[in-house]
């Protein structure tokens, strides 16, 4: 890339660091920059800078405006990097010299860097940005897939198909990782029967760095460079392969880069053979194999974030002889002994299972919920023989969402005039909300119309390209929100296409759901999105069977589904929808977070009583569907009687609360609904609260064994 003019050199280090992506001035700087140069659709400012070159290059850099406002951005920029004002230096009860490393295989930050799938990768990018933001000493371990995810397209008949894209290196925010003499860094690790080679790659996000690792070098043969390419692919011997590239090679990386962490934490069982490798580390050293343990646990954080049992790698015990065999000697240990650090009871019969393998070598170990905490602790009290169920030490620390990152721009102007300039860095203060009192009702629904016209034309520029670009079908251009309405009462539904996620409980009663779509007066209209697995056959079909209700005219356009879903596609949602919907069959929501997108924007939550839910709904913010986890039915007669009460609710609560207007057209119940969604759910299931717990139970010295059976009572009761 040709060097930019002098006074526009800072906007490469700018959009090399994805802390641009969640200020609102350092985005609206580079909208204003991708507008000027005739690139209005970018979402990618490291791609724009390829356009600076001569003239318009000299030209921007002598523009009075856009100077001034890059030097305002640069300023919070500067600020933000800067560890004099962060919260954790100044308030944290322990000493912020020794980083945390966190191990997650997959980082959800931005579009710009897509090597996540969902729920999972973007908490962790959430934690990341939140980290970044409070000051926290930081570094993230995981993978660069040079394929990413799937990209998802749906054929005339509603079957997903999948297909790959290989990044472009040179137009990602990430730059190699580089040794001491600056050379691009490479992991060397050590297989049965041949040396694998690892590059690093080197993501900023703001005061964080992540370290993401792929086989895609030359040295490897073609079959080892395929190893890391795509997220959650391959079969078996894939998985435990990419699982000892990031625990084992994730831990050598951090050696070789000269990070010495004071927490390890794994996120999710992907990466708990990084627990074993420091283990192997100490006993090399000379210490005793229990001694090592012990040390191991002191400094190691497990958070498990799913209680469907099948989520939960593991491996028969053959595979991990195969590729681990020669590694436990080095443990001093022999295969029985190693195997037995993972060794567990599944359906299909006794294996080598990571979550298992994460609980035993880890000192503390968390949930995602308080209703997660609960299910897990039932699940593994095995390994707890000793503890009754309430005892088990998983603590329960709820998911929460990084507030700068999912708030509306509209929003955050509305906030910034009534609650206060500052109100980000008080968010996740409930005092601070006291203040939507103050919001007029009228400014207050102004705002929400706009995102729900904003969503509208992403919807319709979406159906467009469908028929024009790709010459599709009218039936997929409807199919893809054509029709829907930014007038009618709309609801959002996106989820992984998962059986237990109930997709299709709206379509149990296929008359009643048409009424409440054709409604003359109160017409309900419902925007889908979502992938499903690729292995997944169950969850294509649920998808399907969406997909060509959105397809069929019987539904009047009401139903649409919205391909491909990102990070983009989620913000409108979220940002756009009125009411938010989600079915799971209880109690087999870990968490969630998209409600909480939802509610921060000041979309109403309509859910079943499970997973983060439980705790945010007070009767005052939303809708409950259905009985209690505890109370849950067979699967049948659950499904029966959540569908009846989702029809129920629809047609005597929610629709009438939407469109009951005063005589000046405002919707005065609707919006007390989502004065108190904002109130009750934006502080206390925000990412800065979730941030401050772990560092208070979970990062905080001196943690013990009993502290952590206190916080499983506390969470039971």
């Amino acid at each position: 890339m040709t060097p930019l003019p002098e006074p526009l050199q800072r906007l490469s280090e700018l959009a090399r660091n994805l802390w641009w992506s969640w200020d609102p001035e350092a985005r609206a700087l580079f909208v204003d920059l991708a507008r000027r140069l005739d690139r209005p659709q970018s979402r990618n400012p490291f791609l724009l800078l390829g356009d600076l070159e001569g003239p318009r290059g000299e030209a921007l850099a002598a523009d009075a405006d856009f100077m001034a406002s890059l030097r305002r951005v640069l300023e919070a920029f500067d600020r933000a990097l800067s560890a004099r004002s962060a919260w954790f230096p100044a308030h944290a009860p322990y000493s912020a010299s020794l980083p945390i490393a966190y191990f997650s295989a997959e980082f959800g930050v931005h579009e710009t860097l897509p090597v996540y799938s969902g729920g999972l990768g973007i908490l962790s990018g959430d934690v990341a940005k939140e980290a970044s933001d409070l000051g926290l000493p930081l570094v993230g371990v995981g993978f660069m897939y040079p394929q990413g995810y799937f990209h998802q397209r749906i054929a005339p008949n509603g079957r997903q198909e999948e297909s790959y894209q290989r990044l472009e290196r040179d137009t990602i925010p990430a730059e190699p990782a580089r040794d001491a003499d600056g050379a691009p860094l490479i992991v060397p690790l050590q297989l049965p029967d041949r040396l694998l080679h690892v590059q690093v790659s080197l993501v900023r996000v703001g005061r964080v760095v992540l370290y993401l690792m792929d086989t895609d070098l030359e040295a490897n043969s073609p079959w080892e460079r395929e190893l890391s390419a795509r997220l959650y692919g391959g079969d078996q011997e894939t998985r435990l392969l990419q699982e000892i590239l990031l625990g084992i090679g994730g831990v050598r990386l951090l050696r070789m880069l000269g990070v010495h962490a004071g927490v390890w934490h794994a996120n999710e069982g992907h990466s708990a053979l990084m627990m074993v490798e420091r283990v192997r580390e100490l006993v090399e050293a000379g210490t005793s194999f229990e001694s090592a343990i012990e040390a191991v646990r002191r400094s190691s954080v497990f958070t498990t974030h799913t209680p469907v049992p099948a989520g939960h790698d593991a491996f028969p015990f053959a595979l991990v002889e195969k590729y681990l065999a020669a590694y436990w000697p080095t443990l001093k240990l022999d295969r029985e002994r190693f195997l037995a650090l993972g060794a567990h009871t599944e359906s299909w019969g006794s294996a080598f299972n990571m979550s298992a393998l994460a609980f035993r070598l880890s000192g503390r170990q968390s949930a995602v919920s308080r209703q997660h905490a609960k299910t897990s602790r039932r699940m593994w009290q095995s390994l707890w023989p000793e503890a009754r169920e309430g005892e088990v030490p998983i603590v329960a620390v709820t998911n929460g969402v990084h507030v700068p990152s999912w708030i509306a721009p509209e929003l955050d102007a509305l906030f910034r005039r009534h609650l206060g300039p500052d109100w980000i860095e008080r968010h996740d203060d409930p005092a601070l909300w006291e203040g939507m009192a103050r919001i007029p009702d009228r400014d207050l629904w102004e705002v929400h119309l706009q995102l729900k016209m904003r969503l509208h034309r992403f919807l319709l520029g979406m159906s467009r390209r469908r028929w024009t670009d790709e010459r599709s079908a009218p039936a997929q251009a409807m199919a893809a929100g054509a029709l829907i309405d930014p007038r009618a009462l709309t609801i959002g539904f996106a989820r992984r296409f998962a059986t237990y996620k109930r997709a299709t409980l709206l379509f149990r009663d296929p008359a009643r759901l048409r009424a409440l779509l054709t409604d003359v007066r109160r017409p309900i209209q419902v925007v889908f999105a979502g992938k499903a697995h690729p292995a997944d056959e169950p969850g294509k079909h649920l998808l399907q069977t969406i997909y060509r209700a959105a397809a069929d005219p019987d539904y009047a356009g009401r139903i649409a589904f919205v391909e491909d879903y990102g990070i983009e596609a989620a913000q409108h949602l979220v940002q756009g929808v009125d009411v938010w919907l989600n079915t799971p069959r209880p109690p087999l929501e870990a968490s969630g977070t998209s409600g909480q997108k939802a509610a921060l924007n000041g979309v109403v939550n309509l859910s079943v009583l499970d997973g983060w839910w439980v705790e945010g709904y007070d009767g005052t913010n939303g809708w409950a569907i259905g009985a209690a986890a505890e109370d849950a039915a067979d699967a049948e007669s659950r499904d029966a009687t959540d569908a009846a009460d989702l029809y129920r609710l629809l047609e005597s609560d929610v629709a009438p609360a939407y469109y009951d207007r005063d005589a000046s057209s405002l919707p005065r119940r609707w919006l007390a609904l989502m004065r108190r969604s904002i109130q009750t759910i934006a502080p206390r299931f925000s990412a800065r609260r979730m941030v401050k717990e772990y560092i208070e139970h979970l990062y905080r010295p001196g943690w013990d064994a009993a502290a952590g059976t206190g916080a499983a009572k506390r969470d039971s009761a």
